[in-house]
């Protein structure tokens, strides 16, 4: 544990040589109104909003930006993902802006799903890979911005970001076998978590990421400095705690920024902080695409 803690404490300072990226684009009017910034990042919209970001593991705020919002529902913050981030657990994602549409699946408190625009009072997002909607009432969501990284980072982001809601599967089928050749018993919406990557690295980068973590952890190179945006975080886990070398290795998360991972793991793919607990699992980091 005191190591865990000490590389943690490493990375936070060598994030905080580095420059922090700005928001600085405007913002569209249906970002959630929100008088307190004290819970920044949260966008807060207006003549003129203020939005915090943590450049650290834990999150910490280190620093502020501000830009004007002339009210041009058209743009976004380009050099921002926003995020609709829940405030309450069990928030119901639904097929169609209303509470009389199916259920696609839940987000508990402190999770997000991608943003992607506002319709009749509610947010438009993305589940098991068709439009889905979550309320825009402020009781129980806000929008979260976290700033970018790379053009293939953000793809494979966002190829990541398609397949949230989707239960989590033990030993299910790989996209390809490891080498970019495609599988040809491979299951749409059945993931664990290094398939999930494996695919997300592939579809969104041409990137051929191996069968397991323990292959993957191989990969790319190692970070001994800042966590990036697309870095993969590899963790032990109860079964593999005692073991030693790549077979301690047993699960992977793709690293967002702001202390969120996207991942799938006993339920189902998800945006989530990074816990104490996970983070006492924490073994490594691998950069597979080279920083800019």
């Amino acid at each position: 544990m005191k190591f865990i803690h000490a590389f943690f404490a490493a990375l936070l300072a060598a994030a905080l040589t580095l420059p922090l990226s700005a928001c600085s684009a405007v913002l569209p009017d249906a970002y959630t109104v929100n008088e307190d910034a004290a819970d920044a990042p949260e966008a807060v919209s207006g003549t003129e909003y203020t939005v915090r970001f943590p450049v650290s593991p834990y999150g910490e705020a280190v620093s502020e930006t501000t830009a004007s919002d002339d009210g041009d529902t058209n743009d976004t913050a380009s050099d921002c993902a926003a995020y609709i981030k829940s405030k309450v657990d069990s928030l119901f994602v639904r097929s169609g802006p209303g509470t009389k549409y199916p259920v696609l699946g839940t987000l508990d408190n402190g999770d997000m799903t991608a943003y992607s625009g506002k319709e009749n009072g509610w947010y438009v997002t993305v589940c098991k890979e068709q439009t889905a909607y979550v309320s825009a009432n402020a009781e129980y969501t806000s929008v979260y911005l976290i700033p970018k990284g790379s053009p293939e980072v953000e793809s494979v982001i966002a190829a990541a970001e398609s397949l949230l809601g989707y239960p989590y599967i033990y030993g299910s089928q790989r996209y390809h076998w490891g080498n970019g050749t495609l599988n040809p018993d491979f299951v749409t919406g059945e993931f664990d978590c290094s398939a999930l990557t494996q695919y997300a690295y592939y579809k969104g980068a041409g990137i051929a990421l191996g069968l397991t973590t323990r292959d993957q952890v191989k990969q790319g190179t190692r970070v001994d400095g800042g966590l990036q945006r697309g870095d993969l975080m590899f963790f032990t886990n109860a079964s593999r705690y005692d073991l030693t070398g790549t077979e301690r290795v047993g699960h992977v998360a793709i690293y967002l920024g702001e202390n969120y991972i996207l991942h799938t793991a006993s339920d189902h793919a998800v945006i989530e902080p990074l816990s104490e607990k996970r983070l006492s699992y924490f073994i490594e980091a691998r950069r597979i695409i080279p920083g800019v």
